[in-house]
């Protein structure tokens, strides 16, 4: 069975039009919340730069919380 290309073509069109349409609405949203161009979700984040101070601040926490949820651990059997 061959498929008639003029049909394919229209629904092609068609379809053309509708993404348009979408493009045009999702524009207006991201102008509506102030975000330009691409997704947010698709952009790289900078990562930040910690000091040798704040990482070790930050590991003495994580240890601190993690001996406190064994102990509780230990406790419950």
């Amino acid at each position: 069975m061959q498929t008639d290309t003029s049909l394919l073509e229209a629904a092609l069109v068609g379809y053309q039009a509708r993404l348009a349409e979408i493009e045009k609405a999702m524009a207006e949203i991201r102008k509506k919340i102030g975000t330009r161009g691409g997704s947010t979700a698709t952009t790289p984040r900078k990562r930040r730069d910690l000091s040798a101070a704040a990482r070790k601040r930050i590991s003495a926490a994580q240890k601190k919380r993690w001996a406190e949820y064994k102990k509780q651990k230990a406790e419950k059997g």
